[in-house]
């Protein structure tokens, strides 16, 4: 049976995420099945990467880290299944992402050329709404090899990442941690895809708010394309 560690960062105080995230109601259905640890960075104001980063550092080699924002629900409640199957193939996995890289790529859904989603090369599937009965949108077929993977959902075993190196890099505070992982993950030689695992997330994300273009910036400048 797995170990699953869960690894999420909110703003809201600890007893407020308690009672309200779908996250935490959607666990007690996954702890049936197996082992769940849920690892909550509460009153938070740091970036993403400097929970995750001590999640990656203080796991044993075979807990499987779950880095989930925390307004998702998991619809699917044989999750350790899916993620023992996804893991036996790949190294890291995502529920989407897009199996090509392109320069100047702004987010794993659009093509920098077209500024439209990528269409022929992006995969996986969410639903998205205030509850798990929420719209599913479909991306393309999955499992599949990917190179870029929404930062909603990122899997991996502990042991993994940390003799790969890998770590998340706090100078993306929320936008772009997800494919500067991406990048790094590739540059270490892991296996990275996109596996079948129902999810419902409350929102659809901020695409070119002032804190995105600045993250965007930061990117380029590591990556030089």
């Amino acid at each position: 049976m797995l170990n699953l560690r869960f690894v999420t960062a909110t703003r809201l105080s600890l007893e407020e995420f308690t009672a309200t995230s779908p996250l935490v109601r959607s666990l007690k259905r996954v702890s049936q099945t197996c082992h769940v640890h849920l690892d909550v960075n509460a009153n938070n104001t740091a970036p993403l990467a400097v929970g995750f980063n001590r999640a990656i550092e203080q796991a044993k080699d075979d807990d499987v880290l779950v880095f989930i924002h925390d307004d998702v629900w998991i619809d699917d409640w044989l999750i350790s299944s899916r993620l023992a199957e996804a893991l036996a193939v790949y190294d890291v996995v995502g529920v989407a992402g897009n199996t090509r890289r392109e320069p100047h790529q702004e987010g794993w859904i659009i093509h920098p050329a077209t500024r439209a989603q990528d269409v022929g090369f992006i995969s996986g599937a969410i639903a998205h709404g205030e509850f798990h009965t929420g719209e599913v949108s479909f991306f393309g077929k999955t499992p599949q090899e990917a190179r870029l993977l929404d930062g909603v959902f990122l899997a991996a075993r502990g042991g993994v990442l940390k003799q790969a190196g890998v770590q998340f890099d706090p100078q993306f505070k929320f936008h772009f941690y997800d494919t500067d992982f991406c990048r790094s993950c590739e540059a270490s030689q892991l296996r990275v895809g996109t596996w079948p695992i129902a999810l419902t997330h409350q929102s659809a994300g901020q695409w070119q708010s002032a804190e995105w273009n600045e993250a965007f910036a930061l990117y380029l400048k590591k990556w030089g394309d």
